[in-house]
């Protein structure tokens, strides 16, 4: 495992006092081999100041509120005393708690080689922006971790050799699948420029035999508030994986901000409280079955139309919100029709809607492959909590296996899967056996999302680019939701169909000026 101070953000005088130095190093006369005296004093200058931090922005920001000063007067002066402003912050930040200071620092971190099963605790942080290596368009090697806790099991023999199996599987698929996936799409497989597209879906498919101990590498970009929680929260999992991961990262930054990040050791609340709620439900897990659906609408109000239209009403008139919900209940289902279809009738495929969509929610329970979760888990406005990979839940295998003759070797790899997850599981817990299993595997999830978050949801993962699984999924998604508030959700799609659906609803309504395939600005 490697962590890696990747970038952080400066102010931008700093950026150009160096900029500055550079070029007149870069300008001496010709037969000059050294800097001449100003050079080298204004370089002993900068290197000097020791502000080539993002502290200085945070420390700048924080004195807005209570100085009357431009804040390019504010930023110089936490530029010129790096000590003052050091402290300051510290004062605001931890002394008066107004913690969302340290957000003006913000940082950028290379992490390699964690497992896809420590990615998911990574990936938990909601304000943070990640890209990873994508199993869809790389093909993988043997890159895997044998984790402490199996090795201390003595099992990591046993675990290698199961690897090396889902690796050989994986290989194997790929091999069979990729001509079929031309075969398959001829069109496309006539044009050289989509070969990279295809080999991305025999890919993807095969995939589904990798274990979740596959390594992968990403970018983050966080600010210092939830690098803080970032390392504190890892520093607490049970996952010894995961706590080593805190600690690169807490090396990777030290020093960078110290009076930005400051709480960084794991906390009995979230070292206790897993274990503590486990007692408390009790052993036996109540209802455990095999559900008959993989999507079940939970919970989504009658009265949501009514409410949406209320929050328009209120935005958009001048009564108080209890006579805007008697006004729309007043309105009837045709009336309320009209309103969220004046509301939708000036949109394109890549324009949100209306935040006033946030005022409802729905919760879905879902059974989703591991594959499918490591999707879902990047809407992360949505709140999604989750249960351990469960074998008795089956697995989820692609369509494409069966053309390609891989049904019978597929599930082969998944018993000997299941029978080590069952002896890792005897000697650890639940969390580390999870290592063994593969992309295909299931767990249960609870995603609640509010109707703003449904419309973007639909936009990307119904769409036909977006992968199979989770397409299936997020398509009974809105499916189910749709036929609760049908006038709600009227344009909830895919990009691609976006223009055909709205059509259909507003028959006078010109084709969308940034149709599928545009970006707005």
């Amino acid at each position: 495992m490697q962590v890696h101070l990747a970038g952080h953000n400066l102010d931008r005088e700093v950026l150009r006092e160096i900029r500055t130095l550079l070029l007149a190093a870069a300008g001496l006369p010709e037969g000059l081999s050294s800097p001449t005296d100003a050079v080298r004093a204004q370089a002993a200058r900068i290197v000097g100041k020791d502000n080539w931090t993002p502290e200085t922005l945070s420390a700048a920001y924080a004195r807005i509120s209570r100085d009357p000063r431009p804040v390019t007067d504010l930023r110089a002066i936490a530029r010129d005393e790096i000590d003052a402003a050091r402290r300051s912050n510290e004062t605001i930040i931890f002394g008066l708690g107004h913690a969302s200071v340290a957000e003006h620092a913000v940082v950028n971190l290379d992490i390699l080689g964690v497992s896809r099963l420590a990615v998911e605790e990574i990936e938990r942080m909601r304000l943070c922006s990640f890209t990873e290596k994508s199993q869809r368009y790389i093909l993988l090697d043997e890159d895997f971790v044998v984790p402490e806790e199996i090795a201390a099991a003595g099992l990591a023999d046993e675990f290698r050799a199961l690897l090396a199996r889902q690796n050989a599987f994986y290989r194997a698929a790929h091999d069979r699948l990729l001509p079929l996936v031309f075969e398959w799409n001829p069109e496309a497989a006539a044009s050289k420029k989509n070969h990279r597209m295809l080999e991305g879906l025999a890919k993807e498919d095969a995939r589904y035999g990798l274990s979740l101990a596959t390594t992968v590498q990403l970018g983050e970009t966080l600010n210092a508030r939830n690098l803080e929680a970032l390392i504190s929260r890892t520093a607490s999992h049970p996952l010894e994986e995961v706590r080593q991961l805190s600690r690169c990262v807490f090396e990777a930054v030290a020093g960078l901000a110290p009076s930005v990040v400051r709480y960084t050791a794991p906390t009995e609340y979230r070292t206790r409280t897993p274990e503590t709620l486990r007692a408390a439900v009790g052993g036996d897990r109540p209802g455990v079955s095999v559900p008959a659906e993989d999507v079940v609408l939970l919970d989504l109000p009658e009265d949501a139309e009514e409410r949406i239209v209320a929050a328009i009403l209120h935005s958009y008139g001048r009564g108080d919100a209890v006579g805007c919900r008697r006004h729309a209940d007043s309105l009837g289902p045709a009336g309320r029709a009209e309103i969220l279809r004046a509301a939708l009738r000036h949109i394109g495929p890549h324009d949100p809607v209306l935040r006033e969509f946030e005022h409802v929610a729905a919760s879905f329970e879902l059974v989703v492959s591991a594959a499918c979760f490591g999707q879902l888990k990047r809407h992360r406005m949505a709140t999604l909590t989750t249960q351990e990979y469960d074998v008795d839940l089956g697995v989820t295998t692609p369509p494409s296996f069966a053309a390609a003759g891989l049904i019978a070797d597929f599930e082969a790899l998944r018993l000997e899967t299941e029978a080590l997850y069952r002896r890792i599981l005897e000697r650890t817990t639940p969390t580390v056996a999870a290592y063994a299993l593969l992309n295909a595997h299931r767990r249960r999830v609870l995603w609640t999302l509010n109707m703003r978050e449904i419309y973007h949801v639909a936009r990307l993962r119904l769409d036909r680019h977006a992968q199979w699984d989770i397409r299936a999924i997020c398509a009974r998604v809105v499916e189910q939701a749709r036929a609760r508030v049908p006038a709600l959700l009227a344009l909830a799609c895919g990009k691609d169909a976006f223009d055909a659906v709205r059509a259909g609803l507003f028959a006078d309504a010109p084709e969308s000026r940034n149709g599928a395939g545009a970006e707005s600005p």
